[in-house]
């Protein structure tokens, strides 16, 4: 089955599309990369999501707009997806949405909002569309997040040691799989760790102006600002004391916490800091929060993914971290890339197995990652044009998944019944 998996994260900067082979090879999925092509949020549609997100309101006029908008932004993103990287021979889309809204109280989730209706995606495409993927984990009392940690775990079992899944966007989570080869040590366990980029994209944009070349900085690109910067000891001290941190895991957390009036909130206790002080800290938080949050399990090996890893500061200060006295001893830091998952469109492709496997009628969570009571079926399915034709349960369900190579398209699995 050729499956197209579109993502949005918490940077809000892009829709990424990647486009997959599967197909069940006993208790093993097999997973062919076909591609990604990544398409930019519109300077318009970008600034007024933006404007919307917490701690901004938005009404209910206001999230129509934007519900339908990001929905055409992603059917075009699935059109381009499926003509170029499946020949037009998709035979199914999964949406993750754009999240808007994830509401965390007191260590619980009370639900979760993603938009960008699937009807355009499936009116655009023709084919069926798989959405709304946290929502039931939620309603199962679970966290909704990270759904990425059925596909760490089915990918990491059998490697030996301690291996971690980390993914570096606007918020930082991780898969640890203990046991590894042995398959003892637990259950896997997964969470958000706090903010890997959302907090240094909030202060470049608010503090560091324009560069050479007189545009408006976005993120730290290739590290520059943190590089140059210095770290601020004690507002890095202040960063570190938010409780967030010590919360037990399963935990989860977003934008609605961190976000630049949090900033700003922290910095109001100092004078005026150089912007690149300021990035150099957050960056030093990020690396420090995600290997405490490493540190325990023993980690012998972090795959890394996301925007994160493209900044050579921050990879660095993190190996750097992990290899503090106390730290797992031997933990190596790879990118995804190693293991044939691009890091840039490593969650792209997860959401493209969690659409699989709701298609199948599979479920598509780990509780013990999650929190929920159990393991769930998710999301909601949009038929395409020609109605819905699914395919039938495979005899065995997979536990493990292998990322295959080459340019293999099989043939597709769809069968009406």
């Amino acid at each position: 089955m050729r499956v197209v998996g579109l993502m949005s994260g918490t940077s809000y900067d892009a829709i990424d599309a990647a486009a997959a082979d599967l197909s069940l090879d006993g208790d093993t999925l097999v997973l062919t990369p076909l591609g990604m092509v990544s398409t930019s949020y519109d300077d318009d549609l970008r600034a007024d999501l933006a404007a919307a997100l917490p701690p901004a309101g938005a009404d209910l006029a206001t999230v129509c707009r934007l519900d339908t908008r990001i929905g055409r932004a992603f059917a075009a993103a699935a059109v381009r997806a499926d003509e170029e990287l499946c020949d037009g021979r998709a035979d199914l889309v999964a949406s993750h949405g754009q999240t808007v809204f994830h509401w965390a109280e007191d260590g619980r989730v009370h639900g979760t909002l993603q938009i960008g209706e699937a009807a355009w995606i499936a009116e655009a495409t023709g084919r069926p569309v798989v959405s709304g993927f946290r929502t039931r984990d939620v309603a199962a009392g679970g966290q909704g997040a990270p759904l990425v940690s059925i596909v760490d775990v089915m990918w990491l079992r059998g490697r030996p040691g301690v291996p971690v899944a980390l993914n570096l966007g606007g918020i930082g989570n991780v898969t640890v799989v203990p046991g590894g080869a042995q398959g003892t040590g637990g259950e896997p366990l997964a969470f958000d760790t706090g903010p890997a980029n959302a907090l240094i994209d909030a202060a470049v944009r608010a503090l560091a102006g324009h560069d050479a070349s007189g545009g408006a900085y976005t993120m730290d690109t290739d590290g520059a600002l943190a590089a140059r910067g210095a770290v601020h000891p004690p507002l890095l001290r202040r960063l570190l004391d938010d409780p967030y941190y010590a919360r037990p895991a399963p935990k989860t957390t977003g934008k609605e916490r961190f976000h630049l009036p949090y900033l700003r909130a922290a910095l109001g206790q100092y004078g005026p800091l150089p912007a690149e002080d300021v990035v150099a800290t957050l960056t030093r938080l990020t690396a420090r929060t995600v290997a405490d949050a490493i540190r325990p399990f023993g980690a012998t090996e972090v795959i890394a993914s996301g925007g994160g890893t493209r900044n050579p500061v921050l990879m660095a200060w993190l190996r750097e971290e992990l290899g503090r006295a106390g730290a797992a001893g031997g933990c190596v830091v790879r990118s995804s890339d190693e293991l044939g998952l691009p890091a840039g469109a490593k969650e792209a492709y997860a959401f493209a197995v969690l659409g699989w496997l709701t298609a199948h009628g599979l479920p598509g969570t780990v509780p013990s990652c999650t929190g929920a009571r159990r393991a769930s079926v998710l999301g909601s399915i949009t038929p395409g044009g020609p109605g819905l034709c699914l395919p039938r349960p495979p005899a065995t369900a997979p536990v493990r998944l292998i990322v295959g190579g080459g340019s293999r398209l099989s043939i597709s699995s769809l069968r009406c019944s």
